[in-house]
């Protein structure tokens, strides 16, 4: 990822960040956002949040069991946002414990793989279920991921994608996790586009694999925030910080952190010593 950064670019990774801003500590203390990704079973969730966390990928990861609590910090403008992430598993028999996550996010990345026309279905029963649910204020992205399976590339404004079917929580057999190498396109970007737009959703295509579109997931789910709001939250329950709802212009400050997995969010997040 390019280490320059504009508010119309993808941003870039800069550790140690906080420790130059000449802002005051009220200034920078992080405002928390709970953040849940939702979608199918191995559609690559994990290697997402890992790739937006830890800038890296994994081809064989081990699948999520209930959920995984991940944490990082970027930098909006002039303020700090800590975004606590909820990796929740694919498996059908995780499905009752989804609304733990989803209960009081303020976004939510909604996750299917354009190889697996069934995994866009699924993505479209998740996302019914956070408008009837969740939220009413959520933000929801519609991500479309591992288009480099594909082999067409054929989305300029998009990413490219995770190289793995296992690369997440999967429990697919051995079948359909040998089919899906060298799979061609399912789900058109046309298709997925213009079901996110209906439904006022953000919509995006993503490699967890080269880390392309990734970090503009989470940067574009940042724009769309009601900021004020949050802030106005916060300071009610006791937390202190501004945030400006102009132009985003987003650090990530280099210093994400896993937390234990099957906890509620927001117990985690009084407990999970991430300060900048």
């Amino acid at each position: 990822m390019s280490q320059t950064e504009s508010p119309h670019s993808s941003p870039a990774r800069t550790p140690g960040a906080g420790n130059r801003s000449t802002h005051s500590p009220a200034a920078a203390k992080p405002i928390q956002i709970k953040v849940v990704l939702l979608g199918e079973a191995a559609v690559g969730k994990s290697s997402l949040v890992l790739r937006f966390v830890n800038d890296e990928f994994q081809d064989n990861k081990e699948p999520t069991i209930g959920a995984a609590f991940l944490t990082q910090k970027v930098r909006l403008d002039d303020s700090v946002l800590k975004l606590d992430i909820w990796d929740t598993a694919g498996q059908e028999r995780f499905h009752s414990l989804a609304p733990m996550y989803y209960r009081n996010a303020q976004a939510a990345v909604v996750v299917y793989d354009i190889t697996r026309a069934s995994s866009l279905d699924r993505a479209k029963s998740w996302i019914k279920e956070l408008q009837r649910q969740a939220n009413p204020n959520i933000v929801i992205a519609l991500v479309g991921n591992k288009l480099d399976l594909a082999g067409d590339n054929d989305d300029s404004t998009s990413a490219a994608v995770d190289d793995s079917a296992g690369a997440e929580d999967t429990t697919v057999d051995a079948d359909d996790a040998a089919e899906t190498e060298g799979r061609s396109r399912q789900i058109a970007s046309a298709t997925a586009s213009a079901y996110a737009e209906e439904a006022g959703l953000l919509f995006l295509e993503t490699s967890a694999k080269t880390g392309q579109g990734v970090v503009e997931t989470f940067t574009e789910i940042a724009k769309k925030l009601d900021l004020n709001q949050i802030a106005s939250n916060s300071r009610a329950s006791g937390r202190s910080g501004q945030l400006n709802s102009g132009n985003v212009n987003v650090s990530m400050l280099g210093d994400g952190t896993f937390g234990a997995d099957g906890q509620d969010g927001s117990a985690r997040a009084g407990s999970d010593g991430c300060a900048c």
